[in-house]
């Protein structure tokens, strides 16, 4: 045991220390598969200021920290592959005000997203960002990479939902980020620097909350469509006659490994090259009519070749599995995924010219498409052919980047849409990002983090 770590231990209790290589690989990895984990230890922090006495003595023993939460994310930013001690949230998990009259609740970074909505839920409102790791993904984490999902069509993204931060930067100093305020004319407003930062400016310890009222009833419809052409049209029509809460598509590979692994009923007997579920709002008959009939319009224009409504809350559940178990369908063929970003208007010719790219390139593989088309966030990912090494196949996948992250840049699109830059495309940052964006982004972490002791090489 070296002087550093006996110094470790004197700051923290046995049991918020863990070095046993079980935790150490547990801990230590996100959902990224193909990293080798290298940390010294696992700590627990239960409070802001053990983080504190963490940071401090990291930063005295120069030794770099890795924050941890629910490690859902896909680009290695959670990732301990240099021996680093890894700051896990998970007993920083509890809800500290509510507060009824702002709509606010503070919470700590540990809280898990699902837990959050059924609190929104148990206060008669609402907590709308929503993915499949809800589950498992921590706020913290969610805040770190400005975290998405399914409806941001009508309520955005986690950045918009962020009321105020408790942050522990990388010199040991707590900042308490807005208080919550919405109007505050007072220059710089640094909360927005740590929602996306992914850890390497300081650690969320806190964060506040907004919450919206309880939604309406929804209807989900979902339909088979002929073109991607037709799958923008039928977007347009919706978005402009409805108020649309989401919008996915997904391709015919993706349906058949979900009808494959669940054993569930395809849900329409038309087949299509691609398949939309729309979620739409419906107060009242009126609204559920207008909905009807802009499907009607959609299907006698050619753009929609069949579809079908839910009459039921089961029914609505059982059509969205159709989309959010695409990536547990999946998971059998180990993909490497990519979630990209391009102007909602781009899509059809941006994806169009990437299938072909892809095609050419790699004839022989399976490549499977989903996205969030309602905000231009597509998912790729990529089946390892049968008989390849996990080694041999990501190599090739790297390869893979460069083709997709130079169609990226000519669309002037982000190689990053919702999981972070991380391990996995600091190197493909510049096809996002200017040279001059990334040296001042440089510059904003050493003045956060001076000696580079936060998530050192994650993002640049």
């Amino acid at each position: 045991m070296t002087p550093a770590f006996l110094e470790l231990e004197s700051l923290l209790t046995p049991e918020q220390i863990k070095t046993d290589e079980e935790s150490l690989k547990y801990w230590g990895k996100d959902w990224t598969t193909y990293f080798d984990i290298k940390a010294s230890a696992i700590v627990f922090p239960k409070t802001t200021e053990d983080v504190v006495q963490i940071v401090k003595w990291a930063r005295k023993n120069k030794i770099a920290l890795i924050p941890s939460g629910g490690r859902t994310g896909l680009s290695g930013a959670a990732v301990a592959t240099q021996n680093e001690v890894v700051i896990s949230f998970d007993r920083m998990n509890k809800f500290k005000d509510f507060n009824p009259i702002d709509h606010t609740v503070i919470i700590e970074a540990g809280v898990v997203t699902e837990s959050l909505q059924e609190f929104a839920t148990s206060k008669h409102l609402f907590y709308p960002v929503d993915f499949a790791a809800s589950g498992s993904s921590q706020i913290g984490g969610n805040i770190s990479t400005n975290a998405g999902g399914i409806k941001v069509v009508r309520y955005g993204l986690t950045r918009d939902w962020v009321a105020g931060l408790k942050v522990v930067t990388g010199t040991g100093e707590v900042l308490n980020l807005n208080n919550a305020l919405i109007k505050n004319a007072t220059g710089y407003d640094l909360r927005h620097l740590f929602i996306g930062a992914e850890g390497t400016l300081g650690f969320i310890t806190e964060a506040t909350m907004k919450l919206a009222p309880m939604p309406p009833p929804m209807k989900v419809l979902i339909m088979a469509v002929s073109s991607l052409d037709a799958v923008m049209k039928i977007f347009a029509e919706f978005k402009s006659k409805t108020p649309l809460v989401a919008f996915e598509m997904f391709s015919d590979k993706a349906l058949a490994k979900v009808l494959d692994h669940t054993k569930l009923a395809a849900p329409l007997e038309t087949k299509a090259p691609f398949y939309v579920l729309a979620e739409i709002e419906t107060r009242n008959e009126q609204e559920e009519e207008k909905s009807l009939n802009v499907f009607e319009k959609c299907l006698s224009e050619g753009w929609v070749l069949d579809g079908v409504l839910s009459q039921s809350d089961v029914q609505a559940t059982t059509f969205w599995r159709y989309r959010e178990d695409i990536s547990e369908s999946l998971a059998p063929y180990s993909p490497y995924k990519n979630d990209i970003a391009v102007r909602i208007s781009m899509v059809p010719a941006f994806m169009a010219e990437l299938e072909q790219v892809l095609s050419q390139a790699y004839p022989t593989w399976e490549v499977v498409w989903f996205g969030h088309i309602g905000d231009g966030n597509l998912h790729i990912n990529i089946l390892r052919p049968t008989g390849m090494n996990k080694e041999e196949f990501v190599k090739e996948c790297r390869k893979v980047d460069l083709h997709i992250f130079e169609t990226v840049k000519k669309y002037q699109g982000s190689i990053s849409a919702e999981h972070g830059v991380g391990l996995t495309k600091k190197s493909f940052l510049n096809y996002t990002k200017s040279d001059t964006e990334i040296e001042l982004m440089k510059g904003i972490k050493k003045v956060f983090d001076p000696d580079g002791i936060l998530n050192p090489g994650k993002v640049f």
